[in-house]
């Protein structure tokens, strides 16, 4: 007998896989990770397999946690002049010009696969074969290109993706020319490697045939990632940072990781705005609270060597409010709800992609050691084995009436920005459709002074007692993020609602 659920994905695919598992009576947990992998193998460039991930579940009878599956540095056991190898820089022209490194020297070690295992084994409730078997079809029968992974490719595919043979051949017909939106991509040997992930589990990728795969490919091209770093690898299991938002207990990804804590310090200092609608005050409210946090974290918490104590510090300044605080790449997201109370969140990034395929298992590989805004210590900066800075944050909340909602959202450094806005506004009191869809704005910190990101159609006189430059976007940018998020109400009836930033899709399943 079916579950009754919600889901909220990044494309049509992955929610179709979703409502699937719940049909097949698996709960949000399952159906989750049925969604998020087929999000990750069948969004190429917008995210990849072997990268890192977040999993927030809330059981319906038990406390939130978050399982943490973010990408390590790697180089165990490698001498000092194996470090600084293997990569090399690439212009592109998305998001108005990005510079990142590429190349097997900047792939970092990947836990997302590590950490869907996890959070199966502790939460799940359909056997791990169903829940891989989605994923495994799409591929074996090929799939469409997608509207969001064909707009980044447009930017990408020949800097990026087009100096490795297999990628640029994945990417491509025999004659040549791109494979284009809604063309089907029929990439060689993946399927071969998602049988073993549904035979044999996560660890293939670790200690198995995979991992021998990557490793071996790796040593011969300058690669730090090696199987020690591979097996090595152990997803983490932690309580939730929780923050009260009116009557809503939200819980969101912990320290190490920074967006949780970037998350949670904007809701507190917006100190319950909006109240309804959005006013001129809030949004203004909402700017100097995001350069506040944001300043922050730039200055204090992404090259820290210690990350938990200097979240908690950013978190103890926040009786002071904004002044205390301001005194001091590519991803997908999916929500889950079920009608029994449970609820799951999960975001994954490969970075910007490294354009590495290993030959022989149809498996991009992650950039996470070239994210500019990941590595402020510099390339290699960091010890084998540490995990990197990440901005993922999904979030899980209850509310007294026993309503439950899921939310989460792609965007690299925007995504804490478009969480803030959304989960703000329909805890304010906002349709959950409408909060997510309202234009946005974003703060960006950097060396050259702070720079405001705003979507056309918002009122641009409302953000005049600003010093930021304005960039205008068009409105409903990608650039802001995709907002996904899926509500139980306290009656028991579901919604899933996508931002339409994004190529989302959404599915809800009767009980």
């Amino acid at each position: 007998m079916g579950t009754g659920a919600a889901v909220a994905a990044s494309d049509a695919l992955a929610a179709a896989a979703g409502a699937r598992l719940a049909a097949q009576g698996g709960n949000a947990v399952d159906a989750a990770l049925a969604a998020v992998l087929v999000a990750m193998v069948c969004e190429p460039g917008i995210c990849a397999l072997a990268g890192g991930a977040f999993v927030t579940v809330a059981p319906a009878d038990g406390p939130s946690v978050t399982v943490d599956g973010n990408v390590e540095m790697p180089g165990r056991g490698k001498p000092a002049e194996a470090f600084g190898r293997g990569a090399f820089d690439v212009t592109t022209a998305y998001g108005g010009g990005l510079t990142t490194t590429i190349g097997h020297g900047s792939v970092a070690t990947p836990g997302a696969l590590a950490a869907l295992g996890e959070a199966h084994r502790r939460y799940g409730r359909a056997p791990w074969r169903e829940v891989v078997a989605p994923v495994l079809e799409a591929v074996e029968e090929g799939f469409p290109l997608g509207g969001a992974s064909a707009y980044y490719l447009g930017f990408v595919r020949e800097p990026v993706f087009g100096w490795h043979p297999d990628s640029r051949r994945a990417l491509h017909h025999a004659d040549g020319s791109p494979v284009v939106e809604g063309e089907r991509l029929r990439i060689a040997h993946l399927a071969d490697s998602l049988h073993q992930v549904s035979e044999e589990g996560p660890g293939t990728l670790y200690t198995g045939g995979l991992a021998e795969l990557v490793a071996a490919d790796m040593a011969a091209h300058d690669g730090l990632l090696g199987a020690a770093d591979l097996a090595a690898y152990e997803p983490a299991v932690s309580p939730t940072l929780d923050v009260r938002v009116g009557d809503w207990d939200v819980a969101t990804n912990p320290p190490p990781a920074i967006g949780g804590v970037s998350l949670a310090a904007m809701l507190a200092l917006l100190d319950g705005r909006p109240r309804g609608d959005w006013t001129p005050q809030d949004r203004l409210r909402l700017a100097a609270v995001q350069e506040a946090v944001l300043t922050h974290r730039v200055r204090h918490l992404d090259a820290a060597e210690d990350r938990t104590a200097a979240a908690l510090a950013l978190l103890d300044l926040l009786p002071g409010g904004v002044e205390a605080v301001r005194g001091s790449g590519s991803t997908v997201h999916v929500s889950v709800v079920d009608a029994e109370g449970g609820a799951c969140a999960v975001t994954a990034s490969a970075g910007y992609g490294s354009g590495v395929m290993t030959p022989g298992t149809g498996l991009w590989l992650n950039n996470c050691l070239g994210e500019p805004e990941l590595n402020r210590r510099g390339f290699h900066g960091w010890s084998p084995g540490q995990r990197l800075p990440s901005n993922m944050a999904p979030t899980v909340a209850r509310h007294p009436d026993g309503s439950v909602l899921a939310i989460g959202s792609p965007g690299a450094d925007r995504i804490t920005t478009a969480l803030t806005q959304a989960v703000a506004g329909f805890m304010g009191g906002l349709p959950l459709d409408t909060a997510i869809a309202l234009p946005r704005l974003h703060v960006q910190p950097g060396p050259d002074g702070t720079v405001l990101h705003v979507e056309r159609d918002l009122d641009l006189p409302e953000a005049a007692g600003l010093t930021a430059r304005v960039r205008v976007h068009d409105p409903r940018s990608m650039f802001f993020g995709g907002v996904q998020a899926a509500l139980r109400r306290g009656d028991g009836s579901l919604q899933a609602a996508a931002d339409p930033r994004r190529d989302a899709a959404v599915a809800v399943v009767e009980p």
